[in-house]
């Protein structure tokens, strides 16, 4: 075959390096933004913010309302109750989330005390839920 020869042969292979270097650089970015999409995921309900995300579905809600109300998952409960329910839920599944609601009326040493008791009785994954401005 001359040199000649080869101008003439059509081109049947695929050049995969651009593939590879997009998905590359879409797997940095991915790996680099990760981190950020973690963090956004733990909730607060204290005040109201610009941005939030959805709650875990299968998470437990704790609450306390304005008047000290607590409830867990809707229903009346004491903070003795809550930890005994939320030690048996972490002894069931250890991974068991939970969301904690506050309203932003209450003073920040009766929402850490709550926080500490969910923290105490074995959970490991709290948090705390805001709501959009």
């Amino acid at each position: 075959m001359h040199v000649e020869d080869d101008a003439d042969v059509p081109i049947t292979g695929i050049n995969v390096t651009p593939l590879v270097d997009v998905v590359l650089v879409v797997l940095i970015i991915f790996m680099a933004t990760a981190p950020m999409i973690a963090r956004r995921a733990i909730r607060v309900e204290v005040p109201r913010v610009a941005k939030s995300d959805k709650s875990a579905t299968d998470a437990l809600a704790v609450a306390l309302n304005g008047r000290r109300e607590l409830t867990l998952s809707g229903r009346p409960t004491t903070l003795d109750d809550l930890k005994k329910v939320l030690s048996a839920a972490t002894a069931a599944k250890p991974e068991q989330a939970v969301t904690l609601s506050a309203d932003k009326t209450l003073p920040y040493g009766e929402v850490a005390e709550l926080l500490d008791a969910v923290r105490s009785s074995g959970v490991r994954k709290v948090g705390l839920e805001v709501r959009r401005k």
